[in-house]
């Protein structure tokens, strides 16, 4: 590992599936662990790597299970839960030698992060969470069906349900085209993928100013060889996740937590999500919020929209802790 910013790469033996990890900063140094989300790999941390070491710290950002040059368990959605995902970050959090981590997280990276902060937070100093805000455990509805109620059978979350109907669709499309589709979304409400076809394969959509040619070249080239059937039994998991997280419900968040989001974010524009954050309901079930910071005019993926700000925000706040 090197600890002058450079990117090195190896894979570690984790709860029973091997994860590919990509690491930079000094060895000694406190460990910010990276997780990303959907449809993205440690790649999407690549502007935060470099920071996070000239600033100190050792980065360590996994393509988290059942992406990129990770195992993908063959067993089904049901082995993508929340529960086995933080096992597998337990077990590299001690692979590491470290009894307590920071986390920077994004999309659904967040929820394996809060997840992880609900089972161990013992094992997290403190979270940085981007895009999805904590969501207590809703006793009476489950989260896919919720979903569907609130927006139909065509919303990504629930077109994401049947194993391989989706994936089809996105063979016919091309992984470029489909991985162009969702880096450029930068509509403030829901997705929506409809059965009747998520465009053609002669769509051009141009890539926002914020990825390049290079990057969306690294994203193709891991998805052509992945797959997304990984990354989309999160999405299979959801209501698995629901069935086994009952004794949680009503549980908060007792590690200290900064949150930071883009207003044109989707899920910042979920139906309920903005009064949730802003009006008290949040911070009454994550009394450790170190403040909400909604970013004006950006999309989703904002760790690579706005790298300087974003970098900022992560190494101000995680250096109160050191």
């Amino acid at each position: 590992m090197a600890s002058d910013g450079v990117i090195t790469h190896r894979n570690v033996d984790v709860n029973g599936v091997r994860l590919h990890v990509a690491e930079a900063g000094p060895a000694g140094a406190p460990v910010v662990l990276l997780l990303h989300g959907f449809p993205e790999l440690w790649y999407t941390w690549r502007h935060q790597m470099p920071a996070l070491a000239a600033a100190g710290y050792r980065a360590v950002a996994p393509d988290m299970r059942g992406y990129g040059d990770s195992d993908a368990p063959s067993g089904g959605p049901d082995q993508y839960t929340a529960l086995h995902v933080v096992g597998d970050l337990v077990a590299l959090i001690d692979s590491l030698g470290q009894k307590q981590v920071f986390v920077v997280a994004h999309d659904w990276g967040a929820l394996i992060a809060w997840s992880l902060c609900l089972f161990r937070p013992d094992r997290v100093k403190a979270l940085v969470a981007l895009s999805v805000a904590f969501n207590p455990r809703n006793p009476a509805v489950k989260p896919v069906d919720g979903f569907r109620t609130l927006y139909g059978d065509d919303y990504y979350v629930c077109r994401f349900q049947e194993p391989g109907a989706v994936e089809a669709e996105f063979r016919s499309l091309g992984t470029e085209l489909v991985l162009r589709k969702f880096f450029a979304y930068r509509t403030p409400g829901p997705l929506f993928i409809p059965k009747s076809g998520w465009g053609s394969p002669d769509d051009e959509v141009p890539l926002p100013s914020w990825i390049t040619e290079e990057d969306i070249k690294y994203y193709t080239t891991q998805f052509d060889k992945s797959g997304f059937t990984g990354g989309l039994n999160y999405y299979r998991a959801f209501n698995k996740t629901w069935d086994l997280t009952s004794p949680w419900t009503r549980a908060g968040i007792k590690v200290p937590t900064k949150f930071i989001v883009g207003d044109l974010d989707l899920t910042y524009n979920t139906a309920g999500a903005q009064d949730f954050i802003n009006k008290g309901g949040f911070k009454k079930f994550v009394p450790s919020l170190d403040g909400v910071v909604i970013m004006k005019d950006v999309g989703h993926f904002i760790n690579e929209e706005k790298p300087k700000e974003i970098n900022a925000h992560i190494i101000s706040f995680i250096k109160k802790f050191n």
